[in-house]
């Protein structure tokens, strides 16, 4: 019996090793990623306290300007620098910011402004953003005598602004990825029809079942593959939806309405299919990760597997509790102090913010690109509470994708399929550059690591075509002269050039061995994923004796199918069993000949 206990404390050691350095890894590798690209900077992560005490990061994007004179200054003279302002940080928002109306953007202190100036100051922004073409939504306000209420003296008013632009064109439509992750049973489909469709659940899975794309998955009501629905929003925040509750719209009744879409990626929860789940996660891009937790069940089973594989890869995570209609207060309750400790635990160190009103929505979602920040709703699909929270925190959540379109393009496959009369189209997302419907390009590699010369026949975006797709932006391009059997899964199209690229079966990389029950040797075998490429990998060298959980060293690697096409810097997880690592490419190619230098 004590064998068996102090084995038990052994493996929680282990595990608890591979938590701790889990963050710092990360943070590592986020900074690694950041220094390969062009004009890349490397920020200091944000101060916690200032986060807990504020809920809000100072806008200093214009320091020289003083708001206040821009806001109460004569129209005519100020009205062109205010446009300006607002013209440069709707840009900076890829078509959509947040203003403070009120509140230095400096200081964050407010400005003392009456009730009668606060609403010259509103119709200052008015002209402006009427002047861009741009719709004002009033997200929250303060101290505006609203209901008969007076504003104390000693407080200004002031209000927060969402000011939209509608695109001009479908190619400068605002797209943000959400990964919808959880254990099995968690209400991950459920409450992605709830949403598009603008309907409540039945209790029995009713509004799932058009979300699934298989027989089985109808017959089981359990997703196996990667799912794809889009929730569109116009410049005045409204929902783009039918008339007709239950009924939903065509993509591209959705995209032609929309100044800014939503795109969920609906994963699968059950163990068999984590594979599919780990290539939805890293093949799609997210800007964020939305993990369901059943308030009856808490966070168990898969859901801890994708909790930490969103923190591997240091993407922003929002918890949504499911089924608090159903789940008794005390159940609930010990629900929500799990979640607390575990988002708060070394391996996460995230700060839990429980959305309780709209004004904590609000707040969340201004500063939710720090990392540290983690909100949790509460939500019913069959009652419909909490839902509107979640609904305007998806409106007014900001981009924060990292892609340069000023580089070369370089555009990943996550899926191929063909289409009659239109031939073979691939899908993914563009990692940089710009790509124009008729450029010539290069697909691959192939088994044998050529790449094939063909060219782009069309775009399209949403199911709408489009003659001009950039970074940042997930689209579907039709290839010339490209037959299906031709295309796979994690090749990735590049402009033609004299000069072909080359694709590597071996390469160098710097890991972190999250959880391993033994040690791991060279000739060790695992699942390898880089974006959309997956394919089992071997262990060639290593720079140490051994590897265990919780231990960073410098690895080689073999592909043992096919070369693939990789570049310094791309972030990997790899997989065999309950084993998982986190890494990054750190050189390309490597020769037995002169082996890794052996750590002392």
């Amino acid at each position: 019996m004590s064998t068996t206990r102090a084995d038990k404390q052994i493996a929680h050691e282990r595990r608890r090793a591979g938590e701790m350095a889990l963050s710092d890894f990360a943070d590592y590798v986020e900074k690694q990623t950041r220094l390969r690209k062009p004009g890349g900077d490397v920020q200091d992560e944000h101060d916690e306290l200032s986060i807990i005490e504020t809920l809000g990061l100072s806008d200093d994007t214009q320091p020289s300007i003083r708001i206040r004179d821009l806001l109460l200054g004569p129209q005519d003279e100020n009205g062109p620098k205010l446009k300006d302002l607002i013209a440069s940080r709707i840009a900076e928002g890829r078509g959509e910011t947040m203003f403070d109306v009120g509140i230095d953007n400096t200081t964050e202190e407010p400005m003392g402004f009456t009730k009668e100036e606060h609403d010259y100051a509103m119709e200052s922004i008015k002209g402006a953003a009427a002047g861009l073409k741009a719709s004002i939504t009033i997200l929250i306000t303060h101290n505006l005598a609203i209901d008969g209420e007076e504003p104390p003296d000693d407080k200004g008013a002031s209000s927060m602004l969402l000011i939209r632009k509608q695109p001009e064109s479908l190619e400068d439509l605002l797209e943000i990825r959400v990964a919808v992750v959880g254990n099995v049973d968690a209400g991950k489909s459920t409450m992605l029809g709830v949403l598009t469709k603008n309907t409540l659940d039945d209790g029995r899975g009713r509004t799932r079942v058009n979300l699934f794309r298989h027989k089985h998955e109808i017959e089981s009501g359990r997703t196996s593959s990667v799912g794809m629905e889009i929730l569109g929003y116009d410049s005045e925040s409204n929902i783009i939806g039918s008339n007709d509750p239950g009924r939903k719209l065509k993509w591209e009744e959705i995209g032609n309405r929309s100044a800014k879409v939503i795109s969920f990626t609906d994963l699968a929860g059950h163990e068999r299919y984590l594979r599919t789940t780990v290539f939805g996660l890293l093949g799609t891009s997210p800007d964020y990760v939305m993990l369901m937790v059943a308030a009856n069940n808490g966070l168990i089973g898969m859901s801890r597997e994708h909790l930490g594989i969103a923190l591997a890869l240091n993407v922003p995570v929002l918890v949504v509790v499911t089924k608090i209609d159903i789940c008794p207060p005390q159940i609930l309750a010990q629900t929500i102090e799990q979640i607390t400790k575990i988002l708060k635990s070394p391996g996460a160190r995230k700060i839990p913010i429980f959305i309780k009103n709209k004004t904590d929505v609000i707040n969340t979602a201004k500063q939710f690109v720090s990392e540290r920040i983690c909100p949790v709703f509460q939500v019913s699909n069959v009652t419909g509470e909490g839902l509107d929270h979640i609904r305007t925190f998806l409106n007014v959540l900001p981009f924060h994708g990292k892609f340069d379109s000023k580089s070369s393009f370089e555009f990943h496959v996550s899926d191929c399929f063909s289409v009659p009369f239109v031939g073979t189209v691939v899908s993914g997302v563009v990692k940089s550059g710009v790509i124009h419907a008729g450029d010539p390009i290069q697909l691959g590699p192939d088994s044998l690591g050529n790449f094939i010369q063909t060219t782009v026949r069309s775009i399209e975006r949403k199911r709408i075509a489009v003659p001009v797709c950039s970074a940042g932006q997930s689209a579907s391009f039709a290839l010339k002269k490209v037959r299906r059997r031709e295309v796979r899964k994690g090749m990735v199209v590049l402009p033609r050039s004299e000069t072909p690229p080359k694709a590597h079966m071996r390469f160098i990389a710097e890991v972190l061995i999250l959880s391993h029950a033994t040690t791991i040797k060279p000739k060790y075998q695992a699942m390898l994923h880089v974006g959309p490429v997956s394919q089992t990998c071997r262990i060639i060298d290593i720079n140490r004796d051994l590897m265990r959980t919780g231990d960073r060293a410098t690895v080689a690697f073999e592909f043992c199918q096919r070369p693939e096409f990789l570049c310094i810097g791309d972030k990997l997880l790899f997989r065999e069993g309950r084993t998982k690592g986190l890494g990054i490419v750190k050189a390309l190619g490597y020769d037995s000949d002169t082996p890794l230098v052996k750590e002392d």
